[in-house]
């Protein structure tokens, strides 16, 4: 946003040039379906602790969100833009463009949300000493979608493929949860 306001270039511009990246999201979020696939078995076994722990994720986004917007005194359209910030690009900016947020806005978050996951995930875990596989990948992947999901991958197999699940399950949860939030505030 620094870049475009200090060179003077039109929303209107940048986002004809971003709308190519942003359409190539969606093949390489699909692509995470694959170590699922050969996970299949764990998924199985553990899919109440994912539902359960994937909601509860959501969930505690969506309240985080509310509160802080309550307490910075947002605007509603500042709010809804928010909500979608743990979710994969592709689905975050039609959530936001349905609540009427700022879609840049919330891509914007969505990526810094991604990355900062990226990045504090394994020490976030070894400090709370969160050491099981599924839980890691569940964690990392309703956190920070598919930039986070990269690290859970570079981590085992096991959390890579619980990661890419939980951007999927959050990814709809969001969608839900979004619709319900955006009337709290």
């Amino acid at each position: 946003m620094l870049f475009l306001g200090c060179f003077h270039i039109e929303y209107e511009s940048y986002y004809s040039s971003a709308k190519y990246l942003s359409y190539l999201l969606t093949p390489a979020t699909v692509s995470l379906a694959i170590p699922l696939y050969l996970q299949i078995d764990k998924l199985k076994k553990h899919y109440l602790a994912i539902l359960a722990s994937v909601f509860a994720g959501t969930l505690m986004s969506a309240v985080c969100i509310l509160v802080l917007s309550m307490l910075f005194r947002l605007s509603h359209q500042e709010y809804v833009t928010l909500l979608p910030k743990s979710i994969t690009t592709a689905i975050g900016m039609g959530v936001s463009e349905e609540l009427g947020g700022y879609v840049t806005i919330t891509t914007a978050v969505i990526i810094v949300t991604g990355i900062l996951g990226n990045v504090i995930a394994v020490p976030l875990c070894k400090l709370l000493s969160i050491t099981e596989p599924v839980a890691k990948g569940l964690a990392i992947g309703t956190s920070s979608h598919a930039i986070g999901t990269t690290k859970a991958m570079e981590i085992g197999e096991t959390e890579g493929a619980m990661s890419s699940l939980a951007i999927v399950v959050c990814g709809l949860m969001t969608v839900i949860c979004a619709s319900v939030f955006a009337s709290f505030y």
